[in-house]
């Protein structure tokens, strides 16, 4: 049974910071990549940030480079979302995903909510202005 756990989201003012983490279980972390998404209400899910397991390969959709870094740590099988700067329009339940095969398919559409395997529960994060 594959499992993520997100964790790290809570309120914030606006400019403030905080850390997402998500931790897979075991088999999930035999996954090629994974990424960071988040939905706002009366919104779709949208890309935020990606990251190849092997190399350490990084995407990240334009509204949030320089203020968000994916990073990943093997040993604990665990990813981060590090937030900076942050502003009221990040306000979103933020989810993790993974996908098992980071094959020519998903290096094309790994922006896509579809191209992932499994899915975390979210972890709300709410920006104060």
């Amino acid at each position: 049974q594959v499992r993520l756990v997100e964790s790290g989201g809570g309120l914030v003012k606006a400019g403030g910071s905080l850390r997402l983490s998500c931790t897979g279980s075991e088999r999930t972390f035999s996954a090629d990549a994974m990424g960071w998404f988040r939905q706002a209400p009366g919104k779709e899910r949208e890309f935020v940030a990606a990251i190849w397991w092997s190399g350490g390969t990084t995407r990240y959709t334009d509204s949030v480079k320089d203020r968000f870094t994916i990073s990943r740590d093997n040993t604990k099988n665990t990813v981060y979302l590090q937030m900076n700067s942050l502003k009221p329009e990040d306000t979103a339940v933020y989810y993790c995903a993974v996908r098992n095969y980071g094959d020519i398919y998903f290096r094309n559409n790994y922006y896509r909510p579809v191209a992932y395997d499994y899915w975390g529960q979210g972890t709300q994060v709410t920006v104060s202005s």
